[in-house]
């Protein structure tokens, strides 16, 4: 057994030793210990603030059967399925996994051509195939993401200007439908419609929450859900979300702006050994050709990507914040 060999054989028991340790660990003691104490507080404190955090607890849990499956959670169909009605394109799953594998195949070809290696061709074939529409995906489900996020704050408002003129919920949800363009006003029109053919507005509010994943309109479905349980001023309660939500993303432009000179240099530093390493195998393939031939320089490619992919891993955690 050669070097190269001995190096994947190594890396490969590690991987099966690592997936094995996550599948048989079981949850953390200090954590569950933890998670108790506060329940137990939350539920025996009289303090205003814990009983309305348990209340809080207590109105989410109600709208979670005990059956409750987070959405796309059941196949790899499912989530994929998910993930295009996220991203808004007008793709089928069909048309994802053909256009995959079309492009696969045409990496492979080039590749092959270019260069006689079989399975490196296989290996570009099958990361650009499999990972260009992912990031594509990816790309226009945060476009959408963002722009329901910048409308979702005006929708709001016009919220509880139909409920202060005296219209009820369903309605105010129609007119939302009907004058918010974009994202915001195709949801809500899912949610009108479902009401429409008889399903309670929790319902139809609950799905479109569990299929959108986003934070901002779970704050909505769950000030709904305890405003039903605790009663008041429904207007007023959706008011003070809507400021949430303003000063939530003016938070986050504050924190992007913050951050973009390290996302940048982040980016040239991630990118330029990639960039280098295609313009001399443009001018000199000879060169960098030798990193497929001589097993030595493999193991040296090999351990400098996975080093670089450390180093990317852990600026992007850097630069990354959650609100």
């Amino acid at each position: 057994m050669n070097f190269l060999q001995l190096i994947m054989v190594a890396c490969g028991l590690g991987g099966v030793f690592l997936l094995l340790w996550a599948a048989l660990s079981g949850p953390s003691p200090s954590k569950e210990s933890t998670r108790r104490l506060k329940t137990v507080r939350f539920r025996h404190s009289s303090n205003s603030s814990d009983r309305l955090e348990a209340q809080m607890r207590r109105a989410v849990a109600a709208r979670k059967p005990r059956t409750h499956q987070i959405a796309g959670s059941g196949s790899r169909a499912e989530a994929l399925s998910l993930r295009l009605h996220r991203s808004g394109l007008p793709w089928s799953m069909n048309q994802y996994i053909y256009g995959s594998l079309g492009l696969g195949t045409v990496i492979f070809l080039l590749v092959l051509l270019k260069t006689g290696a079989l399975f490196l061709g296989l290996a570009f074939g099958a990361f650009v195939g499999a990972g260009l529409p992912h990031l594509v995906v990816n790309h226009f489900v945060k476009k959408r993401t963002n722009a329901f996020t910048a409308k979702f704050a005006d929708a709001m408002d016009l919220l509880v200007r139909g409920l202060r003129s005296g219209l009820p919920v369903s309605e105010t949800l129609t007119v939302i439908s009907q004058e918010i363009p974009g994202p915001v006003g195709e949801e809500f029109k899912l949610v009108t419609d479902r009401m429409k053919v008889g399903k309670t507005m929790e319902d139809a509010l609950q799905e479109t929450a569990e299929r959108l994943g986003i934070p901002e309109f779970n704050f909505f479905c769950i000030t709904l859900a305890i405003q039903r349980e605790t009663g008041g001023n429904l207007a007023e309660t959706l008011a003070n979300l809507s400021d949430v939500l303003r000063k939530r993303a003016q938070m986050k432009l504050k924190i992007r702006a913050m951050s973009s000179e390290s996302k940048a240099s982040a980016y040239i530093v991630g990118s330029l050994p990639f960039i280098v390493t295609v313009m001399i195998y443009w001018v000199n393939p000879k060169y960098i050709g030798e990193f497929l031939v001589d097993e030595r320089l493999m193991v040296a490619g090999i351990g400098g990507a996975v080093w670089m992919g450390i180093g990317a891993f852990i600026m992007a955690k850097m630069v990354s914040f959650e609100i």
